[in-house]
């Protein structure tokens, strides 16, 4: 039987639709964040976690989170950095805004989560630069970065590959998923992210 995936919410209620009663609700099971310490994370594919984390508490369980990478598990992170609740991250750092251009999304390296996504529909959203990132949590050695921002090619997206078969995934801004439903080629990530999450299950 495929192993679900886990995602964590940090607020009362189901969680997000799309997760909770939408496409993607027979694939993932949604626990409150702070049932984490007390769940069995080897019985999940990945673990999802929102930009809205709160990173205190997933501080208190890093060695758990990380034991779970470690052994082969894979962990979606999004939002700022703020408290390194895993040793691979480091603290947001905003872009240097200037104009339009500096919150532009540009491609690094082919993945395919992104595949077939324009990334000017990453860029803009309903008009408006900046819903998908703002700036950086920095990739350490080792990591593929995937898309960059500005013109100093900030690292938004990127994929840290552990030596177990662990896999750390971080988006530096709004949940990543957050694009499900545009109109747009932007509407692939959520689905293809799923799919890859999944892939080796």
């Amino acid at each position: 039987m495929t192993k679900k995936i886990a995602y964590f919410k940090n607020w009362i209620g189901n969680g997000p639709a799309l997760f909770a009663s939408g496409p993607f609700r027979d694939r993932v099971s949604v626990i409150p964040l702070h049932d984490l310490e007390k769940t069995d994370l080897s019985c999940y594919r990945a673990l999802l976690f929102s930009s809205n984390l709160d990173q205190r508490y997933a501080f208190t369980q890093r060695d758990r989170l990380e034991a779970y990478l470690e052994a082969g598990g894979q962990i979606v992170c999004n939002g700022h950095v703020v408290r390194s609740f895993l040793r691979f991250l480091r603290p947001y750092e905003v872009a240097p805004y200037q104009n339009v251009e500096t919150l532009r999304i540009h491609p690094a390296t082919p993945h395919p989560i992104f595949a077939g996504v324009d990334y000017e529909d990453l860029t803009f959203r309903r008009g408006v630069a900046g819903f998908y990132s703002r700036g950086s949590n920095p990739a350490p050695e080792g990591a593929e970065v995937l898309s960059t921002i500005s013109p100093q090619r900030l690292p938004v997206d990127w994929l840290l590959n552990l030596p177990g078969g662990g896999r750390l995934l971080v988006h530096s801004g709004n949940d990543i998923w957050m694009h499900a439903n545009d109109n747009n080629s932007a509407s692939r990530i959520t689905p293809q992210l799923m799919d890859w999450l999944q892939e080796a299950a």
